[in-house]
């Protein structure tokens, strides 16, 4: 293409195909117009950049392009100057105006492009777009911008995930929960403020319904299922501040109860329940990110600490693959983790997994069958795609997602084996409600009279 060399010989992390796709996408061709080029299917193209953003651990169009230009792959000439050769003076930060008016690219790619490459030449971003670079806008760790024209995502048009219907409050950092064959939206942060809204969703007729709210409105929470009860500890609330409150919704009665109080104040944390006890890994008491892990014991209405994490961090996700809790991702308010670590609350102990290929903040993490799928996140970049850990296997798998760009705080569960991911931030507070089924053949068999929920 027109004023753009890679030096192949040089590449050692992609295919030779690979590199015609970077070649045409740092041209600024669209998909469909890569597809012509290379005689391939649109969808071919897709599961290549996939393929590519994995490989260099970025998530998105502009930060491969610039990873390619900052490896050496690409060199683009200033204005009215002539394609160099490999050989050729490299290419520095501030030819990126005159090159950005060269290429065909969208307007705000071409913003994007120019702010990105500036905070790289500033010393802002970490050297090579690595899957944990970036930094985050001062203020905006615990709660988000209600608007925000620089961020968002779009739906992609091969998504294997289907809209279903919308809940009736959007808000992001809310807290999901799946029982019996509905799921659950409990507080978070909506237009109005922190919200104690709880929504209830039936996949089968697609229809919200309002339950009792809770009494403490929080965001940056999580709810866990024990039984008939969803459990919600701590959580940030209206006044900024996280809490030790931990507040209890039975289903069945659809009424809220006051439980035995957190050890220590905490928000954005993970947790998951295991054998009948629910794990607590993590998170903010407001001043600092923690690796303390504590256990609820509902028949004693206590907890008790466990063996801390490895990694201290918040805005971190888990859930409970095998005999082990898995805690994925995380934010410390600048750079977001790509970190995997399991623990065995059998043994009290923790191990690593393998980590995902790209930072994930603010992500929701759910388990299906003996598969792990991380969702979300997009703190400091584009996300391009989810991401799947098999029981068992030594790297995560990129699979579709339904929104490319930035989406966090989301909420996600299982239900009847789909998964159903609610809400989140992507430069504004989503109502959105997306499924996924990974098993698209399923024998639904008829709930008993007496299983039948209000």
């Amino acid at each position: 293409m027109k004023g753009i060399v890679i030096d192949e010989l040089e590449n050692k992390e992609l295919s030779e195909r690979e590199i015609e796709v970077v070649r045409l996408l740092a041209a600024g061709l669209s998909n469909k117009e890569i597809a012509g080029q290379l005689y391939l299917s649109v969808n071919t193209v897709k599961v290549h950049l996939r393929n590519i953003f994995a490989k260099l651990g970025v998530q998105s169009r502009t930060e491969a392009a610039l990873v390619a230009i900052q490896r050496g792959w690409v060199s683009v000439p200033p204005t009215g100057q002539a394609a160099p050769s490999a050989e050729t003076t490299p290419f520095t930060p501030l030819d990126l105006p005159h090159i950005v008016s060269e290429l065909p690219l969208p307007v705000w790619r071409r913003v994007t492009l120019i702010a990105a490459t500036l905070l790289c030449a500033a010393g802002l971003v970490v050297s090579g777009l690595d899957a944990t670079g970036g930094v985050a806008a001062p203020g905006d760790v615990f709660s988000d911008r209600p608007v925000d024209p620089n961020a968002g995502g779009v739906r992609p048009d091969d998504s294997a995930w289907q809209a279903a219907a919308s809940m009736p409050t959007a808000r992001a950092r809310l807290a999901a929960a799946a029982h019996g064959n509905r799921l659950f939206a409990i507080g978070g942060d909506a237009q109005n403020g922190v919200s104690g809204a709880v929504e209830r969703f039936d996949p089968v007729r697609e229809v919200w319904t309002s339950g009792a709210p809770k009494p403490t409105p929080v965001s940056n929470v999580s709810a866990i299922v024990i039984g008939d009860q969803i459990i919600v500890p701590g959580g940030m609330t209206a006044s900024g501040a996280p809490t030790t409150a931990v507040e209890v919704y039975d289903v069945r009665a659809d009424r809220w109860s006051s439980a035995g109080p957190l050890p220590a104040p905490r928000m954005a944390y993970a947790a998951a329940a295991f054998d009948g006890l629910l794990y607590l890994a993590g998170g903010s008491d407001g001043l600092s990110y923690s690796a303390q892990v504590y256990a609820y014991d509902p028949a004693t209405n206590a907890w008790s600490s466990r063996a801390p994490m490895p990694t201290p961090r918040g805005f971190a996700a888990a859930a409970v693959l095998g005999d082990a809790i898995y805690v994925a991702g995380g934010f410390d308010g600048r750079v977001e983790s790509s970190v995997c670590e399991r623990y065995l609350p059998r043994e009290d102990r923790w191990e690593t997994c393998p980590p995902m290929s790209v930072g994930r903040g603010g992500l929701a993490l759910v388990a299906v069958g003996s598969n792990l799928y991380a969702l979300g996140g997009g703190w400091t970049g584009y996300l391009a795609f989810s991401e799947v850990l098999t029981q068992g296997a030594d790297e995560w798998r990129p699979v579709s997602t339904p929104l490319i760009g930035q989406w966090r705080g989301l909420g996600a569960a299982v239900v009847d084996a789909d998964v159903l991911a609610i809400g989140g931030w992507n430069g504004q507070y989503l109502a959105s409600t997306y499924r996924y089924s990974p098993f698209p053949f399923k024998v639904f068999v008829p709930a008993a009279q007496g299983d039948q929920q209000p």
